[in-house]
């Protein structure tokens, strides 16, 4: 699947790819409240965000690099 007929789909088909099939988890980041599962699937991710206030998902982001990507390196953990 590419990134393209990723975003084609539905978001409840979206949420089925990435958390049922074919969605490999790679990292976590926390955020006071919010909580980010980073999924990898074929040649892009896509990030899970989970609110734990509202206890439920508020949003998905699929992408291939950028800035969404830099969270979740440990670079400055590093430094």
């Amino acid at each position: 699947m590419t990134l393209y007929q990723f975003k084609m789909l539905d978001v409840d088909e979206q949420y089925d790819v990435v958390l049922n099939k074919s969605g490999i988890f790679v990292d976590n980041f926390i955020n006071g409240s919010q909580r980010f599962n980073l999924y990898a699937i074929a040649k892009f991710f896509v990030e899970v965000e989970y609110s734990v206030k509202e206890n439920r998902i508020i949003n998905l982001r699929a992408f291939k690099t950028g800035d969404l990507l830099d969270k979740y390196s440990n670079i400055n953990g590093l430094i």
